[in-house]
C-alpha cells in the first residue's frame, strides 16, 4: 500500500490555490470543481463538499495535524512569509531546535497548521 495524497479543507479555493502556489510553488494538477489536486500530493477540498461527505462540521485551527515542508534557505522563506500579501498567523517564529534544525510554524488562511524546517 502507498499513501497517495493528503487532503485539507478550505473555505476559499482560489485563495488557497494562490497561497500554496505563491509560498510553496505547488501547481494545480487536477481541478474537479471543489476538489483540487496540487503537486507534491496535497489535495484541497471545498468545506461544503467535505462537510457533506462526512456529515459533520469542520473545525479549523484544531492543531491536531500539520503539513511539513523542508526548505534549505529558511531565512529567505521567512522573509517571503513576512512580506506575503495576506497576514500570516504564526504559531512560532523562526526558531532552532536543540538538534540544530531551524523551523517556523504558521497557519494557512483556513487554519491548517504548517511547519517549514531546514532539511535534516
Amino acid at each position: 500500500m502507498k499513501l497517495k495524497n493528503i487532503l485539507i479543507v478550505t473555505t476559499d479555493m482560489e485563495r488557497s490555490k494562490k497561497f500554496y502556489k505563491d509560498l510553496f510553488g505547488l501547481d494545480v494538477i487536477l481541478d474537479n470543481d471543489g476538489n483540487v489536486i496540487l503537486t507534491e500530493g496535497l489535495v484541497l477540498q471545498d468545506k461544503k463538499i467535505w462537510e457533506a461527505f462526512i456529515a459533520k462540521d469542520v473545525t479549523f485551527e484544531n492543531n491536531s495535524t500539520e503539513l511539513y515542508f523542508e526548505e534549505k534557505n529558511i531565512k529567505e522563506f521567512v522573509k517571503k512569509l513576512d512580506s506575503y500579501e495576506m497576514p500570516i498567523v504564526y504559531v512560532n517564529r523562526l526558531m532552532q531546535h536543540s538538534w540544530g534544525q531551524w523551523v517556523v510554524r504558521f497557519y494557512d488562511p483556513d487554519g491548517n497548521l504548517i511547519e517549514v524546517g531546514t532539511p535534516m
